[in-house]
């Protein structure tokens, strides 16, 4: 009864997990403010403005355009722009307001709106045909961010978008494979401490192999995301080539004993292999990657996914994820011991 109760559990998990990864929406965000090379009139500054386009993604702008306000912000200064019309949901019209003597070149775009909040383009306006007047001041507008009202749904990342849904994919891959890689670092141990125990090379062998699938799919997993966020199946990074290597010399594990008939040697050596295998996974997936300059989040100063980024809606999926896919290659690991002991008890009769 107990065997069943975390399989299902480990089941019902994962079908949460895909329900709630592929049917929650992805929050609103500002992909560019771009000028379009026109001037319109304002009806505020009694002049004409250069005209920008506002780009938003999966925003609501037309469900309520009266209600859209754009600023611009520069470390203490404030500034209000003109929303000239809302074109669609996405796309809005907004004239530069601004004098042409500015304490900076360089501002945030934000924008308030009652259904998708307040919203922030980083570095999303920059001025270089401006002058520079460090004393430049004027009064700053009424600016009151709004908390939105779109109910549960994933944040908005830049760079990342849409593929943020390969969270609940990609990391807990490897957090199973590692769990299975742990498996079969303890069971070398425990047969090099006692030869005789052919139980152990089996438990050793069958959470390698196993644990050989998941890193095989985190790689997949983890170049697609790389193709769409960093433009390229693969990159010249440190936690991708330590990735690499991890499962090349894992397979080497499996390489080794197919190429060594005496049984008692080749558990010994297959042991003796693990212990150097995982020693080499900890410390190329988790103690290099830390000291070099990586594209990956969470290394080489790259910050993962924090209090900003894991969110609660993202929390919800993704420790769910952790324990489903490891309940899955528990899963997948005793059932592969079950066959090989079945296929020793085979070999063994008369």
């Amino acid at each position: 009864m107990k065997n069943t109760l975390w399989k299902a559990l480990g089941i019902l998990l994962l079908a949460y997990v895909f329900a709630i990864t592929f049917l929650v929406p992805l929050g609103p965000g500002l992909l560019e403010f771009q000028n379009v090379e026109r001037v319109i009139s304002s009806s505020t500054e009694n002049r004409s403005v250069p005209e920008y386009q506002l780009i938003g993604y999966g925003t609501h702008w037309d469900d309520d355009p009266d209600a859209l306000q754009v600023f611009v912000k520069s470390k203490s200064q404030l500034a209000a722009l003109e929303v000239i019309r809302v074109d669609d949901a996405n796309h809005a019209t907004v004239g530069l307001t601004l004098p042409y003597s500015l304490p900076a070149k360089s501002w945030n775009v934000l924008i308030n709106h009652p259904i998708d909040g307040t919203l922030l383009l980083e570095n999303g306006l920059f001025l270089s045909d401006r002058f520079i007047d460090a004393q430049a001041t004027w009064p700053a507008p009424s600016f009151v961010e709004h908390p939105g009202n779109l109910g549960f749904h994933f944040p908005y990342q830049p760079r990342i978008i849409e593929t943020i849904r390969n969270l609940m994919l990609h990391v807990p891959l490897w957090f199973t494979m590692f769990l299975l890689m742990g498996i079969g670092f303890v069971s070398s141990i425990k047969l090099l401490s006692n030869p005789r125990n052919q139980l152990d090379d089996q438990r050793a062998e069958a959470s390698v192999q196993v644990g050989l699938w998941f890193g095989v799919l985190g790689l997949l997993t983890g170049s697609l995301w790389a193709r769409f966020t960093w433009g390229a199946w693969w990159v010249d990074d440190p936690q991708l080539n330590g990735a690499l290597v991890t499962v090349l010399v894992y397979s080497g594990y499996m390489v080794l004993r197919q190429a060594v008939e005496d049984e008692r040697l080749r558990s010994r050596l297959s042991a003796v292999y693990n212990l150097f295998a995982f020693v080499i996974l900890v410390i190329l997936l988790m103690v290099l990657p830390r000291f070099s300059e990586s594209l990956h989040p969470g290394k080489g100063g790259n910050p993962g996914f924090n209090t900003y980024d894991l969110n609660s809606a993202l929390r919800a999926v993704f420790y769910p994820a952790i324990i489903g896919w490891m309940l899955l290659g528990i899963w997948m690991y005793l059932v592969t011991l079950r066959m090989k002991r079945v296929n020793r008890q085979i070999e063994l009769l008369p």
